[in-house]
């Protein structure tokens, strides 16, 4: 856990190493991995959440390609720390290969998946409430609840309020060019919405947090 101390020190004073802040960065270095090893990038400022992977880890370069070893570290690292599934890093895999066929593609791309998770962690906030006060042991339950909460981001039209409608429609309209299963969406959000319920909470903190109490 040492390691996570030095790569998130800044998460770390915040709340415990291995949380939701972590988990974030480790999806971010994983997305900008592929994309370097899939574009044949060789330039790490284009990649600053993998250039601070590679350098505090000191992962080596395999056979003069970035992003081959630091991909599967990274990968490993979500695997241990948050079980995350193949399926999961598949679907980054594929989404990356539809949308990125040149290197001019990378921080459009980054964008878009940038305002694709705050719009779809702003909707999770408003749409579930309540629901997300319940237990972090009712896993089960969470997980269901979450599930329902994408199938209405993706069905339902009649949203009230219109902040929320835009989000919606911007959230639809950034999935049909990232191209991600409402399965991906479910575990993706889920993941954090179970670590964000172990952040702590203090009095001043702000409204995200409170969305997820």
């Amino acid at each position: 856990m040492g390691i996570f101390s030095k790569i998130f020190g800044k998460s770390s004073k915040k709340g415990k190493v291995g949380g939701m802040e972590d988990y974030m960065m480790l999806v971010r270095v994983y997305f900008q991995a592929a994309l370097a090893s899939d574009l044949g990038i060789t330039n790490l400022s284009m990649l600053p959440d993998l250039r601070m992977f590679k350098a505090t880890l000191h992962v080596p370069t395999v056979n003069n390609k970035l992003g081959v070893g630091e991909k599967s570290q990274v990968k490993k690292m979500l695997k241990n720390m948050y079980n995350t599934n193949d399926d999961f890093f598949k679907e980054i895999d594929l989404s990356i290969r539809k949308n990125c066929h040149k290197i001019q593609d990378v921080q459009i791309y980054l964008v878009q998946f940038q305002g694709f998770s705050q719009d779809l962690m702003m909707l999770v906030g408003n749409l579930m409430k309540f629901k997300l006060r319940v237990p972090s042991f009712f896993k089960k339950s969470i997980y269901v609840m979450t599930e329902k909460t994408v199938n209405d981001l993706f069905d339902k039209n009649d949203f009230k309020d219109a902040g929320v409608l835009k989000a919606v429609m911007a959230v639809r309209q950034y999935d049909r060019k990232l191209g991600f299963s409402r399965k991906w969406i479910t575990d993706f959000i889920y993941q954090v919405v179970m670590l964000a319920k172990k952040e702590p909470k203090p009095a001043d903190d702000g409204k995200k947090n409170k969305n997820f109490a």
